[in-house]
């Protein structure tokens, strides 16, 4: 099957690619010329993709390739309706490469969204500036709780320290057991258990 998807998925990006290599260039015309054999070289699409987004990216680094970019920008921005798509756009990118670049700190028990019943949550960071200035000398954790089996999505909570527990398991396991909707645990004793409770839980 991995091998299927793999070959297929090369066709597809070969067939997206190869329209936009010049005849003259493609490596199957060449041996033809040459050699007479007909072949059909499956992932040149691949590796042209490759090479021409190393050769762009190496470009952009460049002061020529910067230079270049932010002309295109001012282009981009002197045009009023693209302008403010744009800009939304770019702080959105932005925004996820800088979430990107940085971890929760630790996973956590919240109880949400009610007293009594407890949820697992992730702690980015210390609250800062006017939320917590807000509660005076109480301090205040931003938490992200996710949602299952989707742990893209969920809710951000600004709730005191005092009121989350904080997890021995690591932020990776918890969001295994998140996604699994409780049936992965850290450890396979853990596993076991939940698996023999779920037929009293079923009763």
């Amino acid at each position: 099957m991995t091998i299927w998807l793999i070959w297929t998925l090369t066709g597809w990006i070969d067939s997206w690619v190869l329209p936009f290599i010049p005849q003259a260039y493609n490596p199957s015309t060449l041996i033809r010329e040459y050699t007479g054999i007909e072949v059909n070289i499956r992932g040149i699409g691949v590796v042209t993709f490759l090479l021409f987004t190393i050769l762009v990216g190496w470009i952009a680094k460049g002061l020529i390739g910067r230079s270049l970019i932010l002309w295109a920008e001012s282009v981009v921005l002197s045009i009023p309706l693209i302008r403010s798509l744009y800009s939304g756009l770019k702080q959105i990118v932005e925004t996820v490469l800088a979430q990107g670049q940085q971890n929760f700190d630790k996973a956590c028990l919240l109880e949400y969204p009610r007293k009594g019943i407890w949820a697992i949550a992730f702690i980015s960071t210390t609250a800062k500036g006017e939320i917590s200035k807000r509660h005076g000398s109480e301090e205040m954790v931003s938490v992200f709780l996710p949602t299952t089996p989707n742990p893209t999505s969920g809710f951000l909570l600004f709730v005191p320290r005092k009121d989350v527990t904080i997890l021995d398991m690591s932020v990776e396991d918890a969001a295994k057991l998140v996604i699994s909707a409780g049936l992965v645990y850290p450890n396979q004793d853990d596993t076991n258990a939940a698996r023999e409770g779920l037929p009293e839980a079923a009763e």
